[in-house]
């Protein structure tokens, strides 16, 4: 299984311009915590980590230039991946995956990063943290948030997917275009091309749920994959 480390070195340390958001400052982040008693497993068991993702028949997300192109940008998949977000009490993604509605500058978000050492404070975005998934874990790295439970997004890139398929989602709803191929692009996992997302979700533990089209003429459907107890 790769390490942590081997994922973070792979994730990009310039983080580029996300959607702005204004609220609440971070800086109780850097507070003593206080955990509670039970062990790290029924923790861990209180936060659900939910990936969100569309992408192209041969399993892009984006184009070779890290772009998504208008085929995947279809309205009735934008509502299902906000909806999720809305429920959402973190948000993690890389430096090239954003979402730009209203309420995302509501959002509390974690931006992977080998920039910093573990946590770091965004210059910009009161918001938002930089996590080096190297330095610190996942968990402590939530509790640094002051979250113990809920439903945490994980909205990509590549990288990103890929360390959250080893630290273990619990579901991953994954959205797919019939109507688009993007040789040479970004690949949801990084397992794909050589293998389908649907092959890589299931040697992780998860299972399809029924298909759920979105839009019929845009040839888009969505399936919930789903960690079995």
């Amino acid at each position: 299984m790769p390490s942590l480390s081997h994922f973070a070195a792979l994730i990009e340390p310039s983080i580029g311009a996300s959607a702005k958001r204004v609220g609440q400052p971070l800086s109780f982040l850097y507070q003593p915590l206080a955990w509670p008693t039970q062990g790290v497993e029924q923790v861990l068991g209180q936060l659900c980590i939910e990936g969100y993702a569309i992408v192209s028949l041969d399993g892009m997300i984006a184009d070779s230039r890290r772009r998504m192109v208008d085929g995947l940008k279809v309205e009735a998949d934008s509502q299902y991946f906000l909806r999720g977000l809305d429920q959402a009490v973190l948000v993690v993604h890389g430096r090239h995956s954003q979402e730009d509605d209203a309420k995302a500058e509501q959002r509390r978000r974690l931006i992977l990063t080998h920039s910093v050492a573990d946590l770091g404070q965004h210059p910009t975005l009161p918001n938002a943290l930089f996590w080096n998934p190297a330095g610190i874990p996942f968990l402590e790295a939530c509790g640094r948030c002051g979250l113990i439970e809920g439903t945490v997004a994980v909205t990509g890139g590549t990288n990103v997917f890929g360390l959250f398929l080893e630290l273990g989602f619990d579901a991953f709803h994954l959205s797919r275009s019939a109507r688009i191929r993007l040789p040479g692009g970004r690949p949801v996992f990084p397992q794909v091309p050589t293998q389908t997302p649907e092959d890589v979700l299931k040697g992780h533990g998860l299972m399809a749920g029924p298909v759920e089209v979105l839009d019929a003429q845009a040839g888009v459907s969505v399936v919930t994959w789903m960690r079995q107890p």
